[in-house]
């Protein structure tokens, strides 16, 4: 975890990627785009509102245009201070005005739009009503890639927060485990991401025993005995993107059985890492890693797709999943975290994110993959 962090994004990185969302906007058929708050307007403006209320906050994107941002009059000041507004216009409305009728006058009346997909039902119906010609499609459907490929300063973020989650793990791993409540272990967990620079944790799995075959347990009151296989899964936001990663600990020595299964998921990882590379359909990954599982007998234990995008937010597209022919680019970062869920007595899952390389894929988590024994 050395090195200097990577210098704040400018208002021309955000005006690089407002014209390149555009574009896409474009080049899929549409009109434009409408972004509500969330971390589709994070990623575009470097604008987070302080708070989501019924008031209208909406980013119209067209590639015929400058980008607007329409406000309430009320937020304007903080709109300002983003770091992408000199990138865009700012289009402010009063209580009392109509914000459907603001945001109205910038779209094309029979145009299709893309929108947000946490954009307010309210908010959408009320650009119908305004514009009866308008149709719309929710970015996940329209672009699914939009923020798929990373740039250096994004690759850069996502690689110091696999290293602060590598952190948390080389610390948890030293703790006593057998005695402990899951919820123990958790906020622990969740400390130490803090603790390694993490502003949000999202999530942190503690999965003892029997436990650990519900891929999401999180945490529960059940305390961890000797003997006890362990899912710990953790991640959240540090520097506006996301960690995520898994490793199956033991407390205290493993049964032949538990060391086999170990070394099943562990192999079944390592060959969907392998099968990163450029040009390569996401579903590949998934099947390399499946194929693992499947040929050692236990496939239908394997009950969750290996792998999921990550960035500004810990799930995204695109997701390794058989059926996505979605192709692999320089830029993607995703993980690869197969497992063996054994109903009633134990799971195990492994868990890194990579990124697509010009040639290949590199892990950005790199705390051991063997079984690791805790007390």
């Amino acid at each position: 975890m050395s090195g200097s962090p990577p210098a704040p994004f400018t208002a021309d990185d955000y005006r690089a990627r407002m014209d390149r969302a555009a574009r896409s906007a474009a080049d899929a058929g549409l009109a434009g785009l409408l972004v509500a708050p969330g971390p589709d307007l994070v990623w575009l403006t470097g604008y987070a509102p302080t708070a989501v209320t019924e008031r209208l906050t909406l980013l119209v994107l067209a590639a015929d245009r400058d980008p607007v941002l329409v406000v309430p009059a009320l937020e304007a000041p903080d709109a300002r201070k983003a770091v992408g507004a000199p990138a865009l216009t700012l289009r402010d409305w009063t209580d009392g005005t109509d914000p459907y009728a603001v945001t109205g006058a910038l779209l094309a009346p029979r145009g299709r739009f893309g929108i947000s997909d946490n954009a307010w039902a309210m908010h959408l119906l009320g650009l119908q009503k305004t514009l009866p010609g308008t149709s719309y499609a929710s970015l996940t459907d329209a672009l699914p890639m939009l923020r798929a490929v990373k740039d250096t300063a994004e690759l850069e973020l996502l690689a110091a927060a696999g290293a602060a989650a590598d952190a948390a793990f080389e610390e948890i791993r030293k703790a006593s485990f057998a005695g402990r409540r899951e919820s123990d272990v958790g906020r622990d967990l969740a400390d130490l991401l803090r603790r390694f620079g993490h502003s949000q944790v999202d999530f942190t799995i503690v999965g003892s025993g029997p436990n650990g075959a519900d891929p999401h347990h999180e945490v529960g009151d059940r305390v961890i005995r000797r003997g006890d296989m362990v899912v710990l899964d953790f991640g959240g936001l540090k520097d506006g993107y996301g960690s995520d990663t898994t490793r199956t600990v033991h407390v205290g020595e493993p049964t032949d059985e538990e060391r086999t299964v170990h070394d099943i998921v562990r192999a079944a990882q390592e060959a969907g890492f392998r099968a990163v590379r450029p040009g390569v359909a996401c579903q590949e990954v998934d099947r390399a890693a499946r194929a693992v599982i499947e040929d050692a007998g236990y496939g239908e234990y394997f009950i969750h797709r290996t792998g999921h995008g990550i960035g500004v937010t810990t799930h995204e597209p695109p997701y390794m999943i058989e059926g996505e022919q979605q192709l692999l680019v320089p830029g993607m970062c995703f993980s690869v975290e197969p497992g063996v869920y054994l109903p009633g007595r134990f799971g195990v899952r492994i868990e890194d994110i990579v990124t697509v390389t010009e040639d290949g894929g590199r892990r950005l988590n790199d705390t051991t993959r063997d079984m690791v024994i805790v007390e």
